[in-house]
């Protein structure tokens, strides 16, 4: 259940901690007394773990302060609607105004200064879409940068699974990223690339997570189609607690070995490049 403290409403803190800075509500902290501040369901758990906090050395004003504490917090945590927002790739309709996906991608590369982890099932035209992010990777030499990246055995293919990673990293470094900008670390799901059909999966998700702490998931893959013309879907979700879970799930599975490193091929920059 947690701390009963943490399950009071707003006001029930509020007036817990009044009580206690009138001087209404003192130690031995019983159910009756605690009762009249925050009502008779709670009472006994929350005249509990008063006691304890007693226990510990805390004295009426101390513990006053940590449930205005509380209720401080609270106040200043985003809402829902603060902490999740619609983005919208295509035509909008009348009366309704969605953040760009093109935009957001965008400004969540511009934000990043410790990791950003990208799952995506298609890239195609990456250059455009990749640029912020290459840009500030050079800004931010300590920026970590890890792609999830869907390569997949094509329709007949019969080819050697080396032989289509090999083009899959060739075309990554030649067409989808930046030219001249220090390359990404990139994984992929080595059952994409079974010989037996009914064996093989995709890596289907298509989401962002910059430093741990928002979340962009989308129906968008990294591409310029889906990041300006489509119509698509997403969410950004500003939840650390989420966003470092989804960043640690892809990281669990890469340390376990179930996503796999791809290693990219050195291309010289361009004299004069970055």
């Amino acid at each position: 259940m947690g701390d009963p403290l943490q399950q009071l409403t707003d006001t029930d803190l509020r007036t817990l901690a009044a009580a206690l800075a009138s001087g209404r509500l003192d130690p031995p902290y019983t159910p009756v007394a605690v009762g009249r501040a925050v009502g008779v369901a709670a009472a006994t758990l929350v005249a509990g773990r008063l006691s304890e906090m007693g226990e510990q050395g805390m004295r009426p004003e101390h513990v006053r302060v940590v449930l205005e504490a509380i209720a401080a917090a609270r106040t200043s945590r985003p809402g829902p609607d603060d902490a999740v927002e619609l983005v919208w790739t295509g035509p909008e309709a009348a009366g309704t105004a969605n953040r760009d996906t093109a935009v957001v991608v965008r400004e969540l590369f511009a934000q990043a200064t410790e990791s950003v982890v990208i799952a995506g099932f298609a890239v195609y035209q990456g250059r455009t879409v990749f640029l912020g992010l290459a840009e500030r990777m050079a800004a931010c030499p300590g920026l970590r940068v890890r792609l999830y990246l869907d390569v997949h055995r094509g329709h007949l293919d019969t080819s050697e699974e080396t032989e289509i990673l090999r083009r899959f990293a060739r075309r990554f470094v030649e067409q989808d990223w930046p030219v001249g900008y220090s390359l990404p670390e990139i994984y992929y799901d080595p059952r994409s690339l079974s010989q037996d059909p009914a064996k093989r999966s995709s890596l289907h998700a298509k989401c962002v997570v910059v430093d741990r702490r928002v979340a962009l998931v989308t129906s968008a893959n990294f591409t310029e189609a889906a990041q300006e013309r489509n119509i698509e879907a997403g969410v950004v979700i500003r939840s650390p607690r989420l966003a470092a879970r989804l960043a640690d799930h892809f990281g669990a599975l890469a340390d376990v070995g179930v996503l796999r490193p791809l290693t990219l091929p050195l291309v010289p920059p361009p004299s004069g490049s970055h």
